[in-house]
């Protein structure tokens, strides 16, 4: 009867493991389908007629795969530049916009700069070593970014001599698939053998 129970309860948790994904993946769809059923019905709210509505979101659509557009073949929007030169002379808000406007570029852009760069550091303390974004660099000290797990937004600043990290193979995405699977997605073993 022990063993039966136990069997029982292991097989509920490897289902549970298994449907996770799938629940967080459905809540997100949810999260995104609740804010734009929110947005749709503001703007009916005002309009009052489904076409106007419609129309709204049609030309909203097609206004941002235009900045998308100008950003992946110029670099910039004049959209986005100009709200940028409006949010320039708003004191506290320009430096949260400049701020989170960096740390979304460093993620998403397409150049292969330093702060697509994985390394490795030990930390918390010597013999421990963890996956860390480069976000920064002068001379040889490296301004580094080490997500925690599962939640790689969140994590530690720190700042190291260059002699203290080894770099890794990884990019961003590897880095940060590995940290969010808490080190299941890892295919870089041999990085790990050749670690100090």
């Amino acid at each position: 009867m022990k063993d039966m129970a136990k069997k029982l309860l292991n097989y509920f948790l490897i289902g549970v493991f298994a449907v996770i994904p799938i629940v967080i993946i459905l809540q997100i769809m949810i999260f995104v389908k609740d804010r734009v059923t929110d947005l749709f019905q503001l703007v009916y709210i005002y309009a009052d007629n489904y076409l106007y509505t419609i129309m709204v979101f049609a030309i909203s659509f097609f206004m941002l795969v235009y900045i998308g557009r100008k950003l992946v073949q110029e670099g910039r929007s004049w959209v986005i530049a100009s709200f940028d030169h409006v949010i320039e002379r708003i004191p506290l808000m320009n430096t949260i916009y400049r701020v989170l406007k960096k740390v979304i570029n460093m993620f998403s852009s397409h150049d292969q700069t330093i702060a697509k760069e994985v390394v490795y550091v030990e930390y918390p303390k010597e013999g421990l070593w963890a996956p860390a974004y480069v976000t920064n660099r002068l001379e040889n000290m490296y301004v580094l970014f080490i997500p925690t797990s599962p939640n790689p937004t969140s994590g530690f600043t720190v700042i190291v001599d260059k002699s203290k990290v080894v770099k890794s193979a990884m990019n961003i995405e590897e880095a940060s698939s590995f940290i969010i699977s808490v080190g299941v997605d890892y295919d870089k073993a041999s990085e790990m053998i050749q670690l100090p």
